[in-house]
């Protein structure tokens, strides 16, 4: 039997993302955006947008959302959800951060 477990990974230092900004992690094929709020929040999704795959990474973050920079899709952080009139939403990873060095949650 194939047991998946979530193992908590070190990625590097708090101030390592900008305020504001995202880190990107790879995951295998995957791509992880790591962003870090105004308050210093670590919130972390897929780094493609479901609308045509756009990176998120790249986008404006506020009210923890992130607006991708190619058509202007509002993604939450907290969810993944595309909000307002669009539909679609990515995987969302659990973050965190303890003593200035932040964490992601990956299946292993």
């Amino acid at each position: 039997m194939n047991v998946m477990s979530q193992t908590w990974v070190a990625i590097g230092d708090l101030t390592e993302i900008p305020v504001l900004g995202a880190r990107c992690v790879k995951n295998g094929d995957m791509t992880i955006a790591v962003f870090r709020t105004a308050d210093d929040q670590v919130l972390a999704i897929e780094d493609k947008c479901p609308h045509k795959n756009g990176p998120l990474s790249q986008g404006i973050v506020h009210d923890n959302c992130v607006t991708c920079p190619l058509h202007n899709w509002v993604i939450s952080l907290e969810t993944g959800r595309a909000q307002g009139a669009d539909e679609g939403s990515v995987r969302v990873f659990p973050a965190k951060q303890e003593d200035g060095k932040v964490y992601l949650a990956l299946t292993v």
